[in-house]
């Protein structure tokens, strides 16, 4: 075994064994960060929207919300808020500039992270430049309730990257049926290869509540018939012709169509996040955050 493995072996060894601890601020009960991959394992089904404005409503709820853009060759995170930043994560993983000289304003206070685009060189991060990661999120000044990691569509070796170092994973799809398949191909490669168990659901572009059921009992009967995950059911998403409006705006429609039917399920989304219980048990592989859980933990 080389270096490099037995390093993160000894990091996800550490990691089994904290156990966080909760703590008061503001009349708000905090927590370990708490890390949401947001994927896909089909482009097109409006994942970046999903991230975009479930970080505007969570930051309303007075969550310090970081969003980082994980499309590394392909980043649009910036275009959704109708950003133009001078800098991005090429600069970083190049050497040039640490995270905190590319952090990026977006709306509600939200802090961003925007990738580059475009450039193909790091499209496929080394292990060295995953570390490097790692180390400077947890060196950050800033703290954040939640971080929202937009990775690209797919089953590229930085999609599996960032979702097994994310906390919690958020797979998007629509009710079309290719989109179907390859969520649950993404769920399958990741539980077979990567021992990751749990999966939220959001179904996109639905034209009723019963179409987004169904993708989910299909996803489910043959997760069940031939995985060993479980998967939670965070809601959907109506198709709404006033999200094409918010995106050729590049405004998010919470913000620019708060009566709309796609903000109420958006606001549904973000209050179900909310409520539901952190995953606090950390997974056997190198995390996020990690040295913020050992430091809440020696509190």
């Amino acid at each position: 075994m080389d270096n490099q493995a037995v390093l993160y072996n000894d990091q996800a060894n550490t990691l089994r064994t904290i156990n966080t601890r909760t703590r008061e601020k503001d009349g708000i009960q905090k927590s370990s960060t708490r890390v949401f991959s947001i994927t896909s394992g089909k482009g097109g089904v409006g994942k970046t929207s999903v991230v975009a404005n479930l970080a505007v409503l969570l930051a309303r709820m007075h969550r310090r919300v970081l969003i980082l853009d994980a499309d590394l060759g392909l980043a649009n995170i910036d275009v959704v808020f109708g950003l133009a930043p001078h800098h991005n994560l090429n600069h970083f993983f190049a050497g040039h500039l640490d995270l905190e000289s590319i952090l990026v304003d977006g709306p509600e206070g939200i802090k961003i992270l925007p990738a580059g685009s475009g450039v193909q060189r790091f499209t496929r991060l080394d292990p060295h430049q995953k570390l490097r990661l790692l180390d400077a999120l947890d060196s950050m000044n800033n703290e954040f309730d939640v971080v929202l990691i937009d990775t690209e569509a797919g089953i590229s070796e930085n999609v599996t990257y960032f979702v097994t170092a994310s906390q919690e994973i958020l797979v998007v799809t629509t009710p079309e049926p290719t989109a179907i398949t390859d969520a649950y191909a993404l769920m399958k490669l990741l539980s077979t290869q990567y021992h990751e168990k749990q999966f939220g659901l959001l179904v996109n572009f639905i034209n009723n509540e019963e179409e987004a059921l169904d993708v989910f009992r299909k996803l489910t009967m043959v997760a069940n018939r031939y995985l060993d995950i479980s998967i939670d059911y965070l809601g959907s998403i109506p198709s709404d012709k006033l999200m094409i409006d918010s995106i050729r705006k590049q405004k998010v429609i919470v913000e620019l169509f708060p009566g709309a039917r796609s903000s109420a399920a958006f606001e549904s989304l973000a209050r179900t996040i909310i409520q539901e219980p952190q995953h606090m048990e950390p997974k056997g592989s190198i995390q996020f955050f990690w040295k913020r859980l050992m430091n809440l933990n020696s509190k």
